[in-house]
């Protein structure tokens, strides 16, 4: 990523936060009535908090990937929490105001106002607390396999079952490391699949950084190979370095192109760049034409990209199948609605014109090791002839 991206970045997540603290300590630590040194020290805490998440970000780029795990974990559990906490406190008060306006005269005396403010930052704070622990518990029991069978008609009958394995959103980075990837690569693997395919955002680092962590994948088997295509957050790690290293270990990146699976009685394989990789320079970019025209329509054709939005540009070559992640399904609880104004699927399996589109809610996490109503999972997609 170019300095003037990460700083335009940095700029944004920095603006945005410091709004959210602001808002945090107004409301859960400014009270005259916590008593010192508690509220000062509740204020000095959250400071920290605050400035803790930018530098981990900078701090990852310069210094060991080790030295930066245990400020990026604290960091991180408390980007999650504080988004959780300031949903809470946002739902609290904009019940409070209701409960105000419908009560009339019965919450005039100042007092009584007070009171239902002071109940209503307690009980929110608690509900904040409490589902940051369910959220991280969700990760820390590890990432089941979530089976989708899909029908097709065009499918050839000697293929009905056929197994592909799809991960996407790893985020292999500061939090998620090699012992990560290797209990991903074993649960993969016992599933015995014909094809494993990997739908972007495998990393959020430097192949200097994070190679050993990512190797693992040269353990994974299939009989068909295993596929790759760009997601946004390669183009924020070095694209080209990382490309160039999945190929060293058995990964094949499909770069806006089209293979045969199973010779002339199998199916179409295709994938292109992620919806934004043009912005990172020449050579990049989804190019559809390059990837789909010329197909054969009477052979099944799935399709690898990144993001969900990108079957639109898609639909006019008709993909049978589209495998997608970005989303993580919202990862957090009620991210997802946010989610839903930038993509038109967010978790799931859909039809979008003649294709079936399924939509992972991701392998990993991206930020915070946490996860609600969002459970992450190793796709197991069946193909069946139907």
């Amino acid at each position: 990523m170019s300095p003037l991206r990460i700083v335009v970045m940095l700029t944004v997540m920095v603006s945005i936060t410091a709004s959210v603290h602001y808002y945090l300590w107004a409301r859960l630590v400014r009270d005259p009535a916590i008593p010192q040194p508690y509220r000062a020290i509740a204020t000095t805490l959250i400071v920290v908090l605050a400035l803790l998440i930018p530098a981990v970000m900078l701090l990852f780029r310069t210094l060991p990937r080790a030295a930066v795990k245990p400020l990026a974990w604290t960091a991180f559990v408390w980007m999650g929490t504080m988004f959780l906490l300031f949903v809470s406190t946002a739902g609290g008060d904009l019940a409070r105001k209701v409960i105000t306006v419908l009560s009339g005269d019965s919450l005039a005396d100042p007092a009584r106002r007070l009171a239902l403010s002071r109940a209503t930052a307690a009980l929110v704070a608690l509900t904040g607390g409490a589902l940051s622990l369910s959220s991280v518990w969700s990760v820390m029991k590890g990432t089941g396999v979530k089976p989708v069978r899909i029908a097709l008609a065009k499918l050839p009958a000697h293929l009905s079952g056929y197994k592909i394995v799809q991960l996407t959103d790893v985020h292999i980075g500061p939090t998620l490391d090699r012992a990560f990837l290797q209990g991903i690569v074993a649960s993969v693997n016992a599933e015995h699949p014909d094809m494993v395919v990997i739908t972007g955002d495998l990393v959020d680092g430097s192949v200097a950084q994070l190679g050993e962590h990512v190797r693992p994948l040269s353990e994974l088997r299939a009989r068909d190979g295993v596929f790759f295509v760009t997601g946004n957050h390669e183009y924020y790690s070095g694209a080209d370095e990382w490309l160039a290293f999945l190929r060293t270990l058995g990964v094949r990146p499909l770069r806006n192109e089209r293979v045969q699976i199973r010779g002339e009685d199998g199916f179409e394989l295709a994938g292109v760049d992620d919806h934004t990789a043009h912005q990172f320079g020449p050579g990049h970019g989804a190019d559809y034409e390059r990837a789909l025209a010329g197909r054969d329509p009477n052979k099944v054709l799935v399709l690898l990209a990144h993001q969900p939005k990108q079957v639109v540009k898609a639909e006019p070559y008709a993909p049978d199948v589209m495998l997608s992640g970005h989303t993580h399904g919202g990862q957090i609880a009620p991210f997802m609605f946010l989610v839903k104004l930038q993509q038109p699927y967010v978790a799931g399996l859909y039809d979008h014109g003649q294709t079936k589109l399924y939509v992972s809610r991701g392998t990993g996490y991206w930020g915070p090791p946490m996860r609600l109503a969002a459970p992450a999972e190793i796709t197991k997609i069946e193909l069946v002839r139907g």
